[in-house]
């Protein structure tokens, strides 16, 4: 039923100044086509072959898991490194088990990840594959 369709991560904010700021000028996205009037006060980001829907709500960072991973492969690191000039901090879980720091990436076997928080703090993720 859904398993062809596209899909997009959705992400609240309080302040969609704040936001822009965030995902165009630290990660880097781009405005895409939302199909419809921006009225609404959302933006729709292309991400990949992906789209990530920001939008303005009082419920904004009461998410406290991850609300959009991406994919990085073998730039992890360097994405990382990007991102901390960029002044993005890093979370570090230290109570997830067989977990090895590696600076701010965790590695778990093969699998690496890297967690921060949007400044609404939703939290938003880097692995090295999906």
């Amino acid at each position: 039923m859904l398993a062809d369709k596209t899909s997009s991560a959705v992400i609240a904010v309080k302040d969609m100044a704040r936001a822009k700021e965030f995902y165009e000028g630290k990660l880097g996205l781009s405005q895409a086509d939302m199909g419809m009037d921006d009225s609404a006060g959302g933006v729709m980001y292309k991400t990949g072959s992906s789209r990530v829907l920001v939008y303005p709500t009082q419920y904004a960072g009461t998410n406290q898991a991850t609300a959009i991973g991406w994919g990085c492969g073998e730039d992890l690191g360097t994405i990382v490194d990007e991102l901390k000039s960029k002044r993005v901090s890093f979370e570090h879980y230290s109570d997830m088990p067989r977990v090895k720091m590696e600076g701010d990436v965790h590695v778990m076997g093969e699998l690496k990840a890297a967690w921060f928080k949007d400044p609404d703090g939703n939290i938003l993720n880097l692995v090295i594959k999906m």
